[in-house]
């Protein structure tokens, strides 16, 4: 939705709100990071973070909202399909060298290492992925301003854009034993598929955003 309103804001904008999201998580269990899977994560996210970085800059902003539109398809498909993947140092790295090629170039690098650590469970996954997430955003960010793809409105509209998510952190406790499950998440999954299609509309069929 955001790329639809305006592509120039992304991935920035969406990365401020990446990087906040964690520290919640982080700032309860921050002692209960497995720091071996962050670091086999990291070691993959940093080239494959110089890839997207890449992309940002020798592609057009219309192959890059397409782009957008792709990940989160794909984001979509893996989250509704429970694909076991075994959690080994190199199915983590590579899963990091994914995210940091995704996550660079559009701001969703989350579904590759998700996936990676699905089946997992407990505080120690909450807070290694939250620490994993928090790192990846800085990374990104400290990238796309080396290579002058970071505006100030992308920051600022990042930073307006943490205010609804800390609310919605706040009632998503409260609001959790009213909403069921499983509608919630095929409401997401179809509101998210809708508006990547429409972002591909917007881009290929019309040719403008």
């Amino acid at each position: 939705v955001l790329t639809m309103l305006d592509p120039g804001l992304m991935p920035g904008a969406i990365q401020v709100v990446n990087l906040a999201m964690p520290l919640f998580t982080l700032a309860v269990e921050w002692r209960r990071v497995e720091w071996r899977g962050v670091g086999f994560a990291l070691l993959g996210r940093v080239p494959g973070s110089a890839i997207g970085a890449a992309i940002i800059v020798y592609t057009s902003i219309y192959a890059r909202s397409v782009f957008v539109a792709v990940m989160v398809l794909a984001a979509v498909v893996l989250t509704a399909r429970a694909l076991s993947v075994p959690r080994t140092g190199v199915t983590i790295t590579s899963a990091g060298f994914v995210s940091g090629v995704t996550g660079t170039a559009t701001g969703i690098g989350g579904p590759p290492i998700a996936l990676v650590y699905q089946s997992a469970k407990g505080p120690q996954i909450r807070a290694t992925l939250a620490m994993f997430f928090c790192l990846s955003a800085l990374q990104s960010l400290a990238i796309l301003a080396l290579v002058g793809e970071l505006p100030a409105r992308a920051l600022a509209t990042g930073a307006t854009l943490v205010a609804p998510m800390v609310l919605g952190f706040l009632v998503s406790g409260p609001l959790r034993r009213y909403l069921d499950g499983g509608k919630a998440r095929m409401a997401v999954l179809v509101v998210a598929t809708a508006s990547a299609l429409a972002l591909i509309v917007q881009n290929v069929v019309i040719g403008s955003p």
